[in-house]
């Protein structure tokens, strides 16, 4: 059942207060029609609840502009929406996906490669792969009531595909309710071709401010916390806290450990009790989640520059060493013909003191948990 503005109301009273549904939650489509971005079939969603996000239809079904009450969840970047027609992943050294990288509140990295751009079998695999930069087939929106619950369901599907390499296919499902203030991301992944394919798949969830802002903090179940290189090893002290822009600051990239809630999921936000909530006092954050046997993998983007002011969420199948260190490392995952593997992702808002203290809280009782099994 719906809470809409203070009041928790049945399917009933809420259609005897509006006449269309429309007033309180929607999924409109739209075409972007200027510079770059012309052309991009795209998706707005408004759950109803203050949350609002756009689904780019030709952009991997991914989510680009998210709002929760007109603020900022996510960091844009000064790229825009690009249509995908510009996309040129191997130019610049393998680097060219950085020209289409808007940021936005979630980029899907794959199919067949995610991470650093790299050379593996001798061909050079472009940085983070294609997926975030293919037109999705079959696109559908749906808004239908089941009971007292109003449900949002958004599908497109985006293939990957070449002569004489990878057929692989993934079915993307976005689903959320009228008055939810979160949002799940359900995909899965199908090899179509004839031969085992490679299988590398991110999710690039870029938080940005103002909830990134002095005060900010990552809160995970984290074990432990690994520096990437010399650069993050300068700061593993404070991986988990988040200061001013600095202009000419160097990323540091976080490889974690985490303890599995007591749902089962992984999780990790972006908090900031300096942050005021929608009531106005008591803390602000953005969460997700997932389940560690589909994405056993959870990276720390933290990226303070002026400008490129972002915090990078990022649970995965994989590092994003590259592909050719999974597969020196054995851990590069291959869909044999025919094989299909599911994904899900969580994604939501965390509004006000109660709330920042109950995610904390799951927080501490896995990690609590953890160390007394060990």
């Amino acid at each position: 059942m719906p809470r809409i503005w203070g009041e928790t109301l049945t399917r009933e009273a809420l259609l005897q207060r509006v006449g269309d549904i429309i007033q309180v939650a929607t999924v409109r489509a739209v075409e972007l029609a200027d510079g770059a971005e012309r052309g991009v079939r795209a998706l707005e969603v408004c759950t109803g609840s203050g949350l609002a996000f756009t689904i780019l239809a030709d952009r991997g079904m991914d989510i680009s502009t998210a709002t929760y009450n007109g603020r900022a969840l996510a960091w844009r970047s000064a790229t825009s929406d690009a249509h995908p027609a510009y996309f040129q992943s191997e130019a610049e050294g393998g680097r060219g996906w950085l020209r289409q990288f808007y940021g936005g509140l979630v980029v899907t990295c794959g199919l067949t490669w995610a991470g650093a751009n790299d050379v593996d079998d001798g061909q050079l695999f472009g940085l983070h792969g294609r997926v975030s930069n293919l037109p999705a087939t079959n696109v559908s929106w749906d808004g239908r009531w089941n009971g007292d619950d109003y449900e949002i369901t958004i599908r497109g599907r985006v293939r990957q595909a070449t002569v004489f390499g990878e057929n692989l296919e993934m079915t993307r499902t976005i689903r959320s309710m009228l008055g939810a203030s979160r949002l799940v991301i359900q995909d899965e992944v199908t090899n179509l071709g004839s031969q085992p394919t490679e299988h590398m798949h991110l999710y690039h969830i870029n938080i940005g401010w103002p909830t990134l802002s002095p005060g900010g903090r990552l809160v995970s179940p984290t074990l432990s916390a690994i520096p990437r290189d010399d650069e993050a090893e300068l700061g593993k002290a404070e991986f988990a806290r988040f200061g001013e822009p600095t202009a000419g600051y160097r990323e540091k990239v976080y490889f974690h450990t985490m303890a599995p809630l007591a749902d089962g999921r992984c999780a990790a936000a972006v908090v900031n009790s300096s942050v005021p909530s929608g009531s106005g006092h008591g803390g602000f954050g953005v969460y997700c989640r997932w389940r560690p046997h589909q994405l056993p993998r959870f990276t720390e983007w933290k990226m303070l520059d002026a400008g490129t002011y972002v915090v990078g969420m990022e649970p995965a199948n994989c590092s994003v060493l590259g592909r050719a260190q999974e597969r020196r490392d054995g851990t590069l995952a291959v869909l044999q013909p025919g094989e299909t593997v599911p994904y899900e992702v969580e994604i939501g808002v965390l509004d006000g003191a109660g709330e920042l203290a109950a995610f904390e809280g799951e927080c501490r009782a896995a990690v609590s948990g953890a160390s007394s099994a060990a």
